[in-house]
């Protein structure tokens, strides 16, 4: 199992599997309901290493990304609760569609349901 955030960079609430990281202003207290992840998409290069600029038509969709929120899990007919497969933190490839965009402090995140995900990047 992967370690849980610390106080120091996180905060647990009620029901004690949601966890998501503290950050500035909305984001703090956006809980996803359900089976819904939060993920912030990973950034698209623009640029090579040796510093030539890429244009914008030729860039490659970003696939990728971060998990920054997650909801408690679905529940099934009996009531009772599927845990999510992913954490926050995880890094997860997504879908080329799908998803809801969410703008959060003026930054852009999308909803998936945990389902959409398609694979969990695993840490080396």
């Amino acid at each position: 199992a992967a370690a849980r955030p610390t106080a120091d960079d996180a905060t647990t609430r009620e029901p004690s599997h949601i966890v998501y990281y503290i950050m500035a202003g909305v984001l703090r207290r956006f809980v996803p309901l359900f089976d819904r992840v939060l993920v912030q998409k990973a950034e698209a290069v623009t640029k090579t290493s040796s510093g030539i600029l890429i244009p914008e038509k030729s860039l490659a969709k970003v696939l990728t990304g971060k998990v920054v929120a997650v909801g408690e899990g679905a529940r099934t007919e009996s009531g009772s609760v599927i845990p999510p497969s992913v954490s926050v933190g995880d890094e997860v490839f997504l879908p080329e569609f799908g998803g809801t965009k969410v703008t959060l402090d003026e930054k852009e995140y999308h909803l998936f349901r945990d389902s959409e995900l398609l694979a969990k990047i695993k840490k080396e």
